[in-house]
């Protein structure tokens, strides 16, 4: 999706996920707490994000992830504890801090009234980015996010896709080192929740930018090189999505068949493996369904004197399901509801 442009400013591509061991930490968050007089909404929480790093925060509404982010832009003043931003602490130095930070909030934050050529042009003014070097840094960026023939058209008239593109664009015309998106396809269809995806994987293979960004969508964390996941204002879990999968356990195949106690004895004699019978089906874990599959379709008849398997399905652990024996609980409902309204909202014209 994103072209890569020639002469860029920007540091070398990251060439594989393995290298951000190796990189240099950009968010350092220490027991950081904010409290709202008597409410706590982010409570003695530490993690750290690397250069180069897609780095998650999942949680439903009201968990602390937007706090959270508003503290590491400046924005909020800890309770407590630290957060240093390429080794500068966000309340002694907030000037330099928000100089390397380029954010896309929740809501949209441009002036729908100007064209997204003077949108582009005012960021360079508040950022005091050099008059001679605007021109080129806006035309840059609007051919990386496929706007460039869009430039002169009032933002007022784009799609909300469209729209955060050039939110993107715009956060990234002083260079930060670290683009913080807060939700940032709440609300979008998902056809441009997935195109908006591409683009900020390629943002980071091509120009080794930071990404922390929040969402509550479950397969958007799918893209995340670490993910920390947060309710209730406390961190629960912090790794890969893969390794969180893992704490729930591994693959399950479930099989129809019309002699399910046949199959379970079978199953378990000859591959011996866990097998049980849930809701009429016949239930498999295995470390890897895709490997084991072909062998019990292969095998199974002969070994049940010609049962057949009527229907497979292979389930993975999901994000949700570690949530769900994390906290107990599902991410509400409410949050589905909520995207739709703005969704449903957003085809009747009553919001951009």
């Amino acid at each position: 999706m994103l072209k890569e442009a020639e002469a860029s400013p920007y540091t070398q591509p990251v060439t594989s996920a393995e290298k951000l061991s190796e990189s240099v930490p950009i968010i350092q968050v220490d027991h950081l707490t904010k409290k709202f007089e008597d409410f706590t909404a982010v409570n003695d929480i530490s993690f750290e994000v690397r250069e180069g790093e897609i780095f998650g925060f999942l949680g439903p509404n009201g968990a602390g992830k937007s706090t959270t982010i508003k503290t590491l832009c400046t924005l909020l003043q800890p309770t407590s504890g630290h957060i240093r931003v390429a080794g500068y602490d966000v309340e002694e130095a907030p000037d330099v801090v928000r100089s390397m930070i380029g954010i896309v909030f929740q809501d949209n934050s441009l002036d729908s009234d100007l064209t997204a050529q003077e949108n582009m042009e005012f960021h360079c003014m508040v950022y005091h980015i050099p008059r001679a070097e605007r021109k080129e840094r806006i035309k840059r960026l609007l051919d990386l996010m496929e706007l460039t023939e869009f430039k002169d058209r009032r933002v007022k008239t784009f799609s909300g896709g469209m729209r955060r593109r050039l939110e993107i664009a715009r956060g990234l015309l002083h260079e930060p080192r670290l683009m913080v998106l807060d939700e940032p396809t709440v609300g979008l269809d998902p056809q441009t929740r997935n195109y908006i995806w591409q683009y900020v994987r390629d943002l980071r293979k091509i120009h080794h930018t930071a990404i922390f960004m929040t969402t509550h969508y479950m397969d958007e964390a799918e893209n995340c090189d670490r993910i920390a996941i947060i309710d209730k204002g406390q961190i629960v879990a912090l790794d890969t999505p893969a390794a969180l999968k893992k704490m729930v356990g591994e693959d399950q195949i479930e099989l129809n068949t019309r002699d399910n106690v046949r199959v379970i004895q079978a199953v378990s004699e000859h591959f011996q493996v866990p097998v049980s019978e849930r809701d009429g089906m016949v239930v498999i874990q295995v470390p890897s369904a895709e490997s084991f599959a072909p062998k019990l379709l292969a095998e199974l008849p002969t070994l049940t004197g010609g049962v057949t398997i009527e229907n497979l399905h292979i389930r993975r652990p999901s994000l949700e399901d570690v949530f769900l024996k994390l906290t107990g609980r599902t991410i509400r409902e409410e949050e589905g509801a909520k995207d739709q309204r703005k969704l449903n909202l957003r085809r009747m014209g009553r919001i951009k």
